[in-house]
């Protein structure tokens, strides 16, 4: 119950990563909402985890979507302890002139410009309360990149430094800013980053990158989110954790 009185947001919790989010953290005692543009799926992981979670609709891109989500929080935990940014996309890889600007514009509004909107929408409410936990989900692709997936990887150098900087400007209001940084998963977005189908031996290809041997897997996240949410972590502040088999070595 490392999380015990706790209220948490995770976004784009409906599946992968962020699903398993928000069942360890409901394990852990906190009360958690889950926000995601599939409505349905969010609902659906909501109804699993029971009474602790609730579900609510809404696009990372629009300001008063994630207003909306924030004030489901607070309503639904009674406060705003811990805000996990895990909404993420990509276009799929290939060559960086190949990359349209509608392409281009989307990875970005998902990846950047929606945790410019949530710190905008909790930080005041976490200041007055006396401090607050935000983690990021980057990627070793703002590390270590990929050929193929420029842009991508761009933005999560973005939400990488973000990270560091949100740290540093957030510490006098006692709100911590930390990142954790995947290899690729097995998530929805697998053939997005490989470029190609998801078969063994395209698998395999990737693997072979990953010194531990596999890829990253939602428990995995959830733990590491889990640790930096949690009093354990109280003097972190500006990590970027790197859950990545080795990849970035």
């Amino acid at each position: 119950m490392r999380l015990q009185g706790k209220s948490a947001l995770v976004t784009g919790a409906a599946s992968g990563f962020g699903a398993e989010i928000a069942r360890l953290f409901a394990r852990e005692g906190a009360k958690v909402t889950i926000l995601d543009l599939n409505g349905d799926g969010a609902a659906k992981v909501a109804q699993e985890i029971g009474a602790a979670a609730t579900a609510v609709q809404g696009d990372v891109t629009k300001k008063a979507d994630i207003e909306a989500g924030v004030k489901a929080a607070v309503a639904h935990g009674g406060k705003l302890d811990i805000v996990i940014n895990n909404a993420g996309w990509t276009h799929r890889n290939k060559p960086l002139l190949e990359v349209s600007e509608e392409e281009f514009d989307r990875v970005y509004a998902i990846n950047v410009k929606s945790i410019f909107h949530m710190i905008n929408a909790v930080v005041p409410g976490m200041a007055a309360a006396g401090g607050g936990v935000v983690v990021n989900i980057g990627s070793t692709a703002g590390i270590r990149p990929r050929p193929g997936l420029t842009w991508y990887n761009g933005s999560k150098g973005a939400v990488n430094l973000l990270t560091r900087s949100l740290a540093v400007e957030l510490a006098p209001q006692k709100v911590r800013v930390n990142c954790v940084a995947p290899v690729m998963g097995a998530t929805a977005l697998l053939e997005s980053f490989m470029g190609m189908p998801d078969t063994p031996e395209n698998r395999a290809r990737f693997i072979s990158t990953i010194p531990l041997g596999r890829l990253s897997e939602p428990k995995d996240i959830a733990n590491a989110c889990l640790y930096l949410a949690s009093d354990e972590a109280e003097f972190i502040t500006g990590v970027i954790l790197e859950v990545d088999g080795g990849r970035t070595i």
